[in-house]
């Protein structure tokens, strides 16, 4: 059966996630978020895509919460813990220009090496083990999936930018940008292929 996998970028926070780093840190959504995510909602409703029967999610509050305004207070999410964003340790809830004037060696060697794929943050993740975990998750997921096809063949995943990418680069091959609220749509037939990445047209005034 083919499934079209819908991931969603969770929306803004009360930390102001657009240009803070938070990763491991639960903060919730901001009422722009929930805005946001409303937005999001009407689009899917707009492309028929409005009533998901299966839903996943990061652990985290924000994609949670995230997920229940886009289904309308779906109780039926189930949380992966794989899910979870990627922990920038010394550098969460900092913005870029905190982190260069707090910590400077630091920030001097993450812009040198913040892509490589053994690059640890300090007293934080690796990113090799956090694809590696991403991976353990998806791989659970889409077992869920095989195990229990959805009846509508929609699947939604509420996340972060990091688990996106590192989702949609697995099955594809693809590297979108994932900017807050953005909208990926992945269907699997013989195998993924990406039917719209980066999708923020919806958050335009």
């Amino acid at each position: 059966m083919a499934v079209t996998l819908v991931l969603v970028r969770h929306g803004e926070t009360e930390g102001n996630s657009s240009i803070r780093y938070y990763g491991a840190t639960d903060i919730a959504l901001s009422e722009i978020g929930r805005l946001q995510m409303r937005s999001v909602r009407r689009e899917l409703e707009r492309r028929t895509i409005g009533a998901f029967a299966t839903v996943f999610a990061s652990p985290l509050s924000r994609a949670i919460e995230s997920a229940r305004v886009i289904t309308s207070g779906n109780p039926s999410i189930t949380p992966i813990e794989e899910f979870r964003e990627i922990n920038f340790g010394l550098f969460e809830g900092l913005t870029a220009e905190e982190i260069r004037e707090r910590y400077p060696q630091a920030y001097r060697h993450w812009m040198a090496d913040r892509f490589a794929p053994d690059f640890t943050f300090p007293e934080g993740d690796n990113r090799r083990a956090f694809t590696e975990r991403v991976h353990r998750g998806l791989d659970r997921m889409l077992a869920m999936i095989d195990d229990a096809p959805p009846s509508d063949g929609y699947v939604l995943l509420v996340a972060h930018r990091g688990v996106i990418r590192t989702i949609v680069e697995r099955l594809t091959n693809e590297s979108p940008a994932v900017e807050l609220a953005s909208i990926q749509i992945l269907l699997r037939a013989s195998d993924w292929q990406p039917q719209a990445l980066d999708l923020t047209d919806h958050l335009r005034p």
